[in-house]
């Protein structure tokens, strides 16, 4: 999404990272293919239980560019998002107000635009237990829909598998 408000060009860019790790890294490259621009301001949150929040004003005033950018990716119910608004000033002070809703609308129109990908949790679990119990456990797998993996039997006779499956509640 790229727009002009009173001379003041905006870019947005959105990403899927996983990670804080790998938004840095984008991050660092925006501003390397932006080196004229004047602030590289973002907004990222990723995970779940716990959720990571980072936001950045990159020398605006402060909570005019980051926290909307932020609010922008929550609003949009969207996780595992960095969002980055580059600007180039021309010159005209839009003030607090202004910046905000700059900010925050090129971020919205980028992560609108954006390809959206619904993640299902799901959850693994480890178990080990006596031989005798096998069926019930690949029945209790197969009732949830689950995945067995890395079936083995250890020296005691005792099977150990990874069950995952989608989190859901259990009856």
């Amino acid at each position: 999404a790229d727009q002009v408000i009173k001379k003041s060009r905006f870019i947005g860019i959105a990403k899927r990272c996983t990670s804080w790790d790998s938004a840095q890294t984008f991050i660092k490259e925006i501003r390397e293919e932006h080196p004229k621009a004047r602030h590289t301001c973002f907004g990222f949150v990723g995970g779940h239980n716990p959720v990571t929040e980072r936001a950045s004003d990159d020398g605006e005033p402060t909570g005019t560019a980051g926290p909307p950018i932020l609010n922008g990716i929550n609003g949009e119910e969207l996780s595992d998002t960095v969002c980055i608004v580059v600007r180039y000033s021309g010159g005209i002070k839009l003030g607090a107000g202004g910046l905000i809703r700059a900010y925050g609308g090129t971020a919205r129109l980028v992560l609108r635009a954006s390809e959206r990908k619904i993640l299902i949790p799901k959850s693994s679990t480890r178990i080990s237990t006596h031989s005798s119990n096998s069926g019930s456990v690949y029945a209790t797998a197969t009732k949830y829909q689950g995945i067995v993996e890395n079936e083995s039997y250890n020296d005691k006779g005792h099977l150990e598998v990874t069950i995952t499956c989608d989190t859901a509640d259990f009856d």
